[in-house]
């Protein structure tokens, strides 16, 4: 019995260590929104990630308008890649995901003219950091 519950509990922080949810903090051009992102290892230890936003405004809805929220990743080195474009939909909840082999990061989202754009230029709406093993 004591074995199974050593067994047990091993899981448990193995698991803690290898899964979890960050608050991503929203800037003051969309105080009302707030957001999490899931993740998790998948079985060849990339990090998948799902991010969830709710109260985040339409971005034609921004001050100046623009065209798309775009998630990036941005690594320790400062490498920053566009990982794609979080869909906001009509309650204004926002949902995306994406696998990286990058282990530790920061997420940034921001607002942009250009969905395709190589480096984040708009302004930045939500942020977040990921340290994983």
């Amino acid at each position: 019995m004591r074995r199974l519950l050593v067994f047990i509990s091993a899981l448990i922080l193995c698991g803690a260590a290898w899964a979890g949810d960050i608050p991503l903090v929203a800037s003051s051009l969309v105080p009302a929104a707030s957001g999490k992102v899931n993740y998790d290892h998948d079985r060849n230890g990339n990090i998948k990630l799902e991010i969830k936003t709710k109260h985040l405004a339409a971005p034609e809805r921004l001050t100046p308008a623009k065209n798309s929220y775009v998630v990036w990743i941005r690594s320790t080195d400062g490498q920053t890649q566009n990982a794609g474009v979080l869909r906001i939909n009509s309650s204004l909840e926002g949902s995306f995901s994406t696998t990286t082999p990058t282990k530790a990061f920061d997420i940034l989202i921001t607002a942009e003219d250009n969905p395709n754009a190589t480096q984040p230029t708009g302004p930045e709406v939500m942020h977040g950091s990921i340290q994983t093993r």
